[in-house]
């Protein structure tokens, strides 16, 4: 829009300073030549008026070479010296001054009333315009009776009196509308020029804009890829990191039952279905998918499924419990709920050293509560710095979990006391897919 706006407001600026240029060629052609254009018509055709009279030429002459001089002295140069604040005053009347005995030799140098109305109008303040207008007036109402051959009657004092305020009022107005003209084209090129400096900075503010837009992109492409990485972080951890720590596990018991036969054939077999079972989980997880269980399962059936699991793989005693009416809920919150419980037992199995866990799910109004309790050697949650040796990434991957949808994470413990995790998410329940 700022760009529209800018290539729109061309044309009319350039018109507007056209019409200004040609305005002040015009200005510039009447103060010039005006001045010479009255002398000469006055010069040419006073002959045809005064003929015997060759005494009339020794005072024309002088006073139009002095009026031609005066108006090259002060409008003939570039720049001209009449449009200074003193000059202006002084060219006018002198102008004035050198007219008024031409007009009184000959009446034709009444043609200066050109040169001498433009004068007052471009070279004057703006009060002292009609000043100038109304001497100018009064010299040129002197000629229309015919200047020193009328004879001066009471008729003729009243017809020039007459004459003086017509032209007058005729110059004011011609005058007045001419200042209008000029200050409305004024006002007119200041507005474009605040148009088009707005629609430079809109331009400008439009390119920043841009900028800011793609920098946008670039950091939420960027955002994009560390949760991405986040996500598979988390999911590594949670399926190939905790399936390979049953493996070896599962393989070190099968070592140490050498002489027994069936035991060492039963702990292959489960290492052989927790390998199968973290492949399926990868590649699950490579393509966003929820876990198998969950995917197959209600929640509280999948977590109960996942925990029996565990409790037959670490030999700890389990027990699992649901209270209030369990209500599907969106995917992602039963998701992190799922991983959550699967990540609070894998650290009791490896860390804690417990014999007892108790895990509980709480549906609740407006929340769902997951609690895993164990009665292990417990840690200081003030001073904890991570299992010796561990990668330290389980607690903050609940936590990032949680944090995406709006959940809550709480941890109780003290060392000899045992461990309490807490998470909650909000109840949000899902969307019921329309039977088509």
């Amino acid at each position: 829009m700022g760009v529209t706006g800018v290539a729109a407001s061309r044309p009319s600026r350039f018109a507007d300073d056209r019409m200004a240029s040609v305005e002040q060629r015009m200005e510039s052609l009447f103060a010039r030549w005006t001045p010479y254009l009255g002398l000469a018509i006055g010069v040419a055709a006073t002959p045809l008026i005064v003929k015997d009279d060759t005494w009339v030429w020794s005072g024309v002459l002088p006073l139009t070479v002095a009026l031609a001089a005066w108006a090259w002295w002060f409008v003939g140069t570039t720049p001209m010296r009449a449009e200074g604040r003193i000059g202006g005053p002084v060219y006018v009347t002198g102008l004035l001054g050198l007219m008024a005995p031409l007009v009184w030799f000959s009446p034709i140098f009444g043609f200066l009333a050109v040169a001498a109305y433009s004068a007052a109008f471009g070279f004057l303040p703006r009060r002292w315009r009609y000043v100038g207008l109304f001497v100018a007036s009064a010299i040129v109402s002197y000629t229309y009776l015919g200047g020193r051959f009328a004879e001066v009657t009471t008729l003729m004092v009243i017809g020039y009196g007459v004459l003086v305020v017509v032209n007058m009022g005729v110059a004011g107005l011609f005058t007045w509308y001419g200042n209008f003209t000029s200050e409305l084209a004024s006002t007119r090129r200041a507005i474009i020029e605040e148009l088009d400096e707005a629609n430079a900075r809109l331009s400008a503010a439009l390119d920043e804009n841009a900028a800011l837009h793609a920098q946008l992109l670039v950091a939420a492409r960027e955002a994009g890829v560390r949760d991405e990485r986040a996500r598979m972080a988390r999911e590594i951890h949670d399926t190939i990191a905790q399936g390979l720590t049953g493996i070896v596990a599962q393989l070190e018991a099968a070592d140490v039952a050498e002489a027994e036969p069936e035991v060492r054939r039963r702990h292959v077999d489960t290492a052989r279905g927790l390998a199968r079972e973290s492949l399926a989980e990868a590649r699950r997880s490579v393509a966003a998918l929820a876990p198998t269980r969950l995917a197959e399962a209600r929640l509280p059936d999948a977590i109960a499924e996942m925990a029996k699991s565990w409790a037959e793989t670490s030999g700890v005693a389990l027990t699992v419990e649901t209270t209030g009416e369990p209500t599907p809920l969106l995917p992602d919150l039963e998701v992190a709920l799922y991983r959550v419980a699967q990540e609070a037992l894998a650290n009791v199995g490896k860390h804690a050293g417990a014999s007892r866990v108790g895990l509980t799910l709480s549906y609740m109004d407006d929340v769902v509560v997951l609690d895993v309790r164990d009665d292990g050697s417990g840690y200081d949650p003030a001073t904890y710095r991570g299992p010796v040796g561990g990668s330290g990434f389980g607690l903050a991957a609940m936590e990032q979990r949680l944090r995406r949808v709006s959940g809550r994470w709480e941890i109780e413990s003290a060392p000899g006391e045992g461990t309490a995790v807490s998470a909650s998410v909000p109840a949000i329940p899902a969307q019921e897919q329309a039977e088509e």
